[in-house]
Parts: structure tokens; C-alpha cells; sequence
């Protein structure tokens, strides 16, 4: 094993904790636990909005992807960047006027209703565990492909650690903490890549081939990591030792029991067009609806400065998905035998000992990305955590009344313990899907919600309500019928494997038809409402 695997994490883990240990020194109040006392400046919220979006899937299912499908897959890390310019145009700056400290705080704000609050905050719920546990099931499976430690540690650490961090510094210290793994990841696969590309260079290997035409570049042994059959082999067994000479055609996976490969991000495999473009607008419009990106954007100190953190943020995330897709490209010179093992999402972690050996530099390097992949674990699960516990907090345990900061942690021990309990005891269960379906629930009930109720007057309480009901319910059935592996025609299937692109129209057309049935129960302070939404702070004050 490398020797630098577990300094290298220990270290992230104690940076991390000395970070949110530092950041607890400004929390002091509630709104420092919710909100950060709307006090955070763009560079620092964009680099922690960053930071908690840039998840696993990011650092390590793109290269993945690219590895597998080749650069045909780059619209996904598209669609994810592209999410952002619609919060940009529709709802970041509004949504920061409004003065709310969660979604469900928005729709008593925008609607009145108390019923919707709390039909939202059932959503906020199961989107955040939704979202939660591959994050805790993604840091075991990686600890233990990478230390051949326990699986369930090192889910249980990763809770640990985020837990503690966001029970006592709450959004003020996880804004500190998200900024510094966002430039760790950044750095994580950057420095790599400079050496990686420069021995590419010198080491005379050919041009990159596409996946058909992959060939193995030395006498290569494969051990068969899980049951498959491979194109032109055959079915394998785990545990099987196939033999390739050098120059040998790398052969395909035809099928693959893949919890954690390349699938994770492509939900229907090789699917149809009818995924493809559902996908494709779950990433665009789900990121206007993921609460933990959201709540970002009330610890703004006015709108104007919620637009510019968004700039700040389309930058940033698009330099960062300039480097998985070099990985990607390198994996097929590199390491081929993962298209055949169906481990491709393994390559950032993989490439540098497998392109510069097993000396000094290759073992750092491969201890560099394996901490900025613990570093993805750890930020995307601070701010999925601290969303979750923020509901609970106003919703659950004080309705309508002040808490205190006991309270504050108290609902994030809470919002942990279901997680992390399932991530420890369903490790079998495949959610190597389920990040697409999270963003898949967040577009077909708080992108309609959200949409309508910043640029629509005519929006009612009762169309709100029946629009997430309808439309965000049946994506959440069809998450559950996807996760829980229900055999269905193929057709349908994919049908139901991808909901947005039926479930998304469905929202809209459901809360648009029965608000207009119900418009006299437009709420009569509306216009000052929408006011307070739309007009700059200095107009108003």
C-alpha cells in the first residue's frame, strides 16, 4: 500500500478540523449557525459554494466517464456548471432579498402557508439524506479501495467529522472549511496533471485511442474485480486472472455489477436519447433546487453581492472541470485495464503511481488525489448536513420560535443519524444512481416552486402546494422504485430511471393550472412581496 495514503488523510482530516475549530471563534448566535450572519463576502461564498458542489462525483465520476464513453460524455459536467447561470438569471438575487434562512422560511415569506412550509420541509429532508448517503457510502467504499481498511469506517469517519464540525461552528466555520476543499481539490488534481502531461510527453506514447480501439501498452494481468462479461471474453468471475500481451485489444464490459463505477454518474448505463436529455435538464435545473446550494446564498449580505458569488462560482467550477477530462484522456494510455474491471470512476486515484511508477513521486502524487477525493466527501456532506439541520432547527424543534445554539446542535446530531446509520448498515444497496435522482426531485419541486414564485404574481399557495405534490412526488416514487430495484419493462424503465424530463413539465403545469383555478386565493400583500424581491436594497431603504 502507499505509505503516504494515510498521512495524507489524517492530515486533511486534522486541517479540517483545525479550520472548523478556528471558524468557531465567530459563532456565537443562531444567525451565525444558520446564516453566517448574512455577513460572507462573494470570493469566499463562491469558493464555498464551490467547495460543497464539487462533489465525488465531480473529482472522480468525470474522468470516469471520459475514461469509459470518451469526451462524447463532456455535456455532464455541462449540465452541473450550467445550473449555476440559471440561478444567476432566475432566482439568486431575489432569493437573498427575500430574507429567509431556508426554503421552507421562502414559502411562508412568498405564500403564507404553513401547510407548504411543512410539505417543503419534507422535501428539503429527503433530498438532503437522498444526497447524504452516497456521499458517506462513496468515502467508505474509497477508504476501503484505497487503505484495505473497513468499509464501514470509513463512512463512519467521514459522519463523524462533518458532524462535529457543523454541531459547533455551524454555517459560519463551514464556510471556512468548504473555501479551503474547494482550492484542495483544485490543487489535488492540478499538481498531478503538470507532471502527468509532461511524462506523457517525454515517454513517446501513442496519440489516445477511442475505447473500441483501446490496447493494452505492456504485458498486462487483470484480476476480475466483480462478476461480468466481457466483449470478445466472455462471462468472468470475480476473483478470475486474465492475461494480455502488449498490444492486446483491451475488451469492453458488456455488463457489470457496478456499485461504484462509471454508472454512478450515467444512471441507465448506455442509455436512450429520452435519458439523455432528461439528465440533462435534472443537472440544469435540479441545481437551482438542491437546498444545500441554496442556503448559500442567504449568508449573502445583499443581492447584489448573491449575483456576483454566482460569477464568481460559474468561474470557478468551470476551470475545475477542465482537469477530470485530462485524467480521463490519460487512463486509456495508463490504466486500460480499468475499462475491463468496469472500476473507470478508480482512474484520478490510479494514474499517477500507474503513469510514473511506484517511486517517491507517483506514490505522493496518488496521495495528493486521494485526499482531495476525501476532501469532495467531507465538503459536499458539511453542506448537505448543515441544510438538513437547518430545517430541522426552525421546523422541527422550534416552529414558529427562537432557539439557541443547543438547539442548533441538537438538530444536527439529528439530521446525521439517519444517514449515517443507513450508509453503515445498507452498504449492499445500490445508490450509485442516486445523485442524478436527487437532482432529478430538486428540479421537479423547488425549480417550479422557485421559478414561479419570483416572476409569477398569480402563483397561489393551494398550485404551489399540489405542483410539488404532483410533480416532486412522482420523482420521488420513481427514486424509490429505482434504488430499490424494481424490474420493470425496459421501456419503462428508462422511463422511470429519469424522470425529469416528464416530471419537471408536470410541476410547472400543475402549479400554473390550479393557481389559476384558485385565484382569488392570491395573497393580498403580493405586490409588496414581489417588491421586496425585485428591487435593489438601496431603492428600498
Amino acid at each position: 500500500m502507499n505509505p503516504y495514503l494515510i498521512p495524507g488523510l489524517v492530515v486533511v482530516v486534522l486541517v479540517t478540523v483545525s479550520i472548523g475549530a478556528y471558524g468557531l471563534r465567530f459563532a456565537r448566535t443562531t444567525s451565525d449557525f444558520l446564516v453566517a450572519s448574512r455577513s460572507v463576502s462573494p470570493s469566499w461564498n463562491a469558493a464555498a459554494i464551490s467547495g460543497e458542489y464539487l462533489s465525488a462525483a465531480s473529482f472522480l465520476g468525470v474522468a470516469g466517464l471520459v475514461l469509459r464513453y470518451g469526451v462524447e460524455v463532456l455535456w455532464y459536467p455541462v449540465g452541473f456548471a450550467a445550473g449555476y447561470l440559471a440561478l444567476l438569471l432566475f432566482v439568486a438575487a431575489p432569493l437573498r432579498r427575500s430574507g429567509a434562512f431556508t426554503l421552507p422560511d421562502f414559502c411562508e415569506v412568498r405564500l403564507g402557508s404553513t401547510r407548504l412550509r411543512r410539505l417543503a420541509t419534507a422535501f428539503v429532508l429527503f433530498i438532503g439524506c437522498l444526497y447524504l448517503l452516497p456521499q458517506l457510502q462513496g468515502a467508505g467504499l474509497t477508504f476501503a479501495t484505497v487503505t484495505g481498511g473497513s468499509y464501514a469506517w470509513g463512512a463512519l469517519l467521514i459522519g463523524v467529522v462533518v458532524t462535529g464540525n457543523v454541531a459547533f461552528g455551524g454555517m459560519r466555520a463551514i464556510t471556512f472549511v468548504q473555501a479551503f476543499q474547494y482550492w484542495l481539490k483544485l490543487t489535488a488534481l492540478a499538481v498531478p496533471i503538470i507532471f502527468l502531461i509532461l511524462h506523457w510527453q517525454s515517454d513517446g506514447r501513442p496519440a489516445v485511442t477511442p475505447p473500441a480501439g483501446a490496447v493494452f501498452p505492456a504485458a498486462t494481468s487483470v484480476t476480475i474485480e466483480r462478476d461480468a462479461v466481457l466483449g470478445g471474453v466472455g462471462p468472468v468471475t470475480a476473483g478470475q486472472t486474465l492475461h494480455f500481451a502488449a498490444g492486446d485489444p483491451v475488451p469492453r464490459v458488456s455488463t457489470v455489477d457496478a456499485r461504484f463505477g462509471a454508472d454512478w454518474l450515467l444512471p441507465g448505463g448506455e442509455g436512450g436519447l429520452f435519458g439523455t436529455y432528461s439528465l440533462i435538464l435534472a443537472t440544469f435545473l435540479g441545481t437551482m433546487g438542491l437546498p444545500h446550494v441554496l442556503v448559500r446564498f442567504y449568508t449573502n449580505p445583499d443581492g447584489a453581492s448573491a449575483r456576483r458569488t454566482t460569477l464568481v462560482v460559474l468561474a470557478m467550477v468551470g476551470l475545475f472541470y477542465l482537469l477530470p477530462t485530462l485524467y480521463g484522456v490519460l487512463g486509456r494510455i495508463y490504466t486500460p485495464q480499468l475499462l475491463m474491471t468496469g472500476r473507470t470512476d478508480a482512474v484520478v486515484l490510479l494514474l499517477p503511481e500507474a503513469a510514473l511508477g511506484g517511486g517517491h513521486l507517483g506514490r505522493l502524487l496518488g496521495a495528493l488525489v486521494t485526499a482531495g477525493a476525501l476532501a469532495a466527501f467531507l465538503s459536499t456532506s458539511s453542506g448537505l448536513l448543515t441544510s438538513v439541520a437547518g430545517v430541522i432547527f426552525t421546523d422541527v424543534l422550534r416552529p414558529g420560535r427562537s432557539g439557541s445554539v443547543r438547539d442548533f446542535r441538537l438538530a444536527t446530531l439529528l439530521a446525521a443519524v439517519v444517514p449515517m446509520t443507513m450508509a453503515v448498515f445498507v452498504s449492499g444497496l445500490d445508490v450509485s444512481r442516486v445523485v442524478g435522482l436527487a437532482f432529478a426531485v430538486a428540479a421537479s419541486s423547488f425549480c417550479p416552486l422557485l421559478v414561479l414564485g419570483i416572476w409569477w404574481r398569480g402563483l397561489t399557495a393551494a398550485g404551489a402546494t399540489a405542483g410539488i405534490l404532483v410533480g416532486g412526488g412522482a420523482a420521488v416514487v420513481a427514486v424509490l422504485v429505482t434504488v430499490l430495484g424494481a424490474e420493470l419493462p425496459s421501456g419503462l424503465a428508462e422511463f422511470i430511471g429519469q424522470p425529469a424530463a416528464w416530471t419537471v413539465p408536470l410541476a410547472f403545469l400543475v402549479m400554473v393550472v390550479v393557481s389559476l383555478l384558485t385565484a382569488r386565493r392570491v395573497p393580498p400583500d403580493v405586490g409588496a412581496t414581489m417588491l421586496r424581491l425585485h428591487a435593489p436594497e438601496s431603492l428600498r431603504s
